[in-house]
């Protein structure tokens, strides 16, 4: 099977945040395990590197980056919250997948979306909301979009606003075999760290997942 990333920024986003990065991963044929063998371990190394004090320390800063831009917004940024959590329990386990989208989150220090590929429709673009959009979020919560929202569209329809979250149609699922992460970079971050993340969860997803990294880029 034949898979082609089509990804773009619009002339709005780019002109508001032109040095803003943007990241995709691409991970075809890869297997939703809910905890495939080893992999506890795996979290356990990946934890221990994360909470080593220097480590901490520049993952917290960058995450009270994302927390003043949320706040900017009139929103509370789920980082913080993760972060203190996974410091004092470890990471969370529901499956693959979303595990290792938190582990790209917490040791990378930055925001990460998981979605199955397979229910975008159509090309993705980055770009600015108008006042009053609607778009239904997980667990069908209908977001509605403030001016000038950073959101995500597929050719269809938005499948998510950056200080709400992503919408219910791409969800992962026990079905899913072409996984996508991506991450969104805010004024301040920088690409290299949107980079490490989504690598990060590109190479559970083939060492656990069996799959196959398809793409890993920052725009």
């Amino acid at each position: 099977m034949c898979i082609t990333l089509n990804f773009s920024k619009s002339s709005s986003y780019a002109a508001r945040y032109p040095e803003v990065p943007f990241g995709l991963a691409l991970i075809t044929g890869c297997i939703n395990s809910l905890n495939p063998p080893g992999f506890d371990q795996y979290k356990r190394k990946r934890l221990r590197k994360m909470r080593k004090r220097e480590t901490l320390e520049k993952i917290s800063d960058r995450i009270k980056i994302y927390d003043r831009f949320f706040n900017d917004f009139g929103y509370e940024c789920p980082l913080p919250r993760h972060l203190k959590r996974t410091i004092n329990s470890g990471f969370p386990r529901y499956n693959l997948m979303v595990d290792a989208h938190f582990m790209a989150e917490m040791c990378a220090g930055i925001l990460v979306a998981v979605t199955d590929y397979d229910r975008f429709e159509g090309a993705l673009r980055l770009d600015l909301a108008r006042e009053g959009e609607v778009c239904q979020g997980m667990g069908g919560r209908k977001m509605r979009t403030g001016e000038g929202e950073i959101i995500l569209r597929d050719e269809k329809e938005i499948v998510c606003v950056l200080c709400q979250g992503a919408d219910e149609k791409t969800r992962v699922t026990e079905n899913t075999k072409n996984v996508l992460f991506y991450a969104y970079g805010v004024p301040g971050i920088d690409g290299r760290y949107l980079e490490d993340g989504l690598t990060l969860a590109a190479e559970t997803m083939k060492e656990f997942g069996g799959g196959m990294v398809h793409t890993i880029r920052v725009y």
